[in-house]
């Protein structure tokens, strides 16, 4: 079976989103940029390396996040990520203290000696990111990072890749199938279906304005929508969002009035954005 087909795209510097469904070719894709999958046909350059031919140079300059559980629970986050550290080629003293910065930089350096199989789903899914930043990579390849993580473990995970992507000088590629949650974080969008690609492009480019505002207020939230609605505002609930039709400008002045009169704390008041999920659906039903 074939796993990707005619797909040619540039992936620029910045946070990039690598997004499809479960089994669109994902992880074939990173495992082709790692070196660990050859190609059929084609070519691929990763930093300006042949992975087929370098392998090792590429994986000395890139951090992988693998998908699936690869931790041993036998051991400490500190040991692991030290461990991986020397396999990328660091010498042990560099290695151990690379390792702690690591577990600094994603939250666990106070945890750092306890044993892997004690922890939780989300300090997992943290020492994987450690082993991938411990040897200071020039690119991120992070597949399926928020697995197995509730709501504010994902937008945790999300924070600290945003983080990383823009502090640290680090580009990222960040695989997954939660179009909504990738878009949040990237500056650009690779969608692929099927192994073929479906459209690369900056995320202002894949999404449009819309004549709807956005409002998110941190608590509250039902008596603003009871509130508005007595205004005559036609509300609409889309999770943490109360979705609000932009009349004029003076729908504006009614919610900021109801958010004040309440006293809610306002954490987004906008125009929203169609979704990029919502403008693949748009696409399939064209090509019905």
């Amino acid at each position: 079976m074939t796993a990707l087909s005619d797909l040619t795209v540039s992936v620029e510097p910045g946070i990039v989103g690598l997004v499809g469904a479960n089994g669109a070719g994902k992880s074939t894709l990173i495992k082709i940029l790692l070196g660990l999958l050859a190609p059929t046909s084609g070519r691929v350059r990763v930093l300006d390396l042949d992975p087929t031919v370098d392998a090792a140079a590429v994986r000395a300059r890139v951090g992988y996040m693998p998908e699936h559980e690869s931790l041993s629970p036998d051991l400490s986050a500190a040991e692991f990520v030290t461990h991986l550290g020397r396999i990328s080629g660091l010498p042990r003293t560099a290695a151990r203290e690379r390792a702690s910065e690591a577990l600094r930089h994603v939250g666990l350096y106070e945890e750092r000696y306890r044993q892997i199989g004690g922890y939780s789903t989300g300090m997992k899914q943290r020492v994987k990111l450690a082993q991938a930043l411990v040897h200071d990579p020039d690119l991120l390849l992070l597949d399926e990072p928020t697995n197995g993580l509730d709501p504010a473990g994902r937008d945790a995970m999300l924070a600290l890749i945003h983080r990383i992507g823009t502090e640290f000088g680090i580009s990222v590629v960040v695989c997954s199938h939660l179009l909504g949650e990738v878009e949040r974080i990237c500056d650009s969008l690779i969608a692929i279906d099927g192994g073929r690609l479906l459209r690369s492009d900056n995320i202002s480019a894949m999404t449009t304005v819309t004549d709807v505002l956005a409002v998110e207020v941190s608590e509250g939230i039902d008596q603003l929508a009871a509130r508005l609605d007595l205004l005559g505002l036609n509300v609409r609930r889309d999770g943490r969002l109360l979705l609000v039709p932009l009349e004029d400008d003076a729908t504006y002045d009614r919610i900021l009035t109801a958010v004040a009169e309440l006293d809610l704390p306002l954490h987004r008041l906008d125009q929203r954005r169609h979704r990029v999920a919502e403008l693949f659906a748009a696409r399939e039903v064209t090509h019905v």
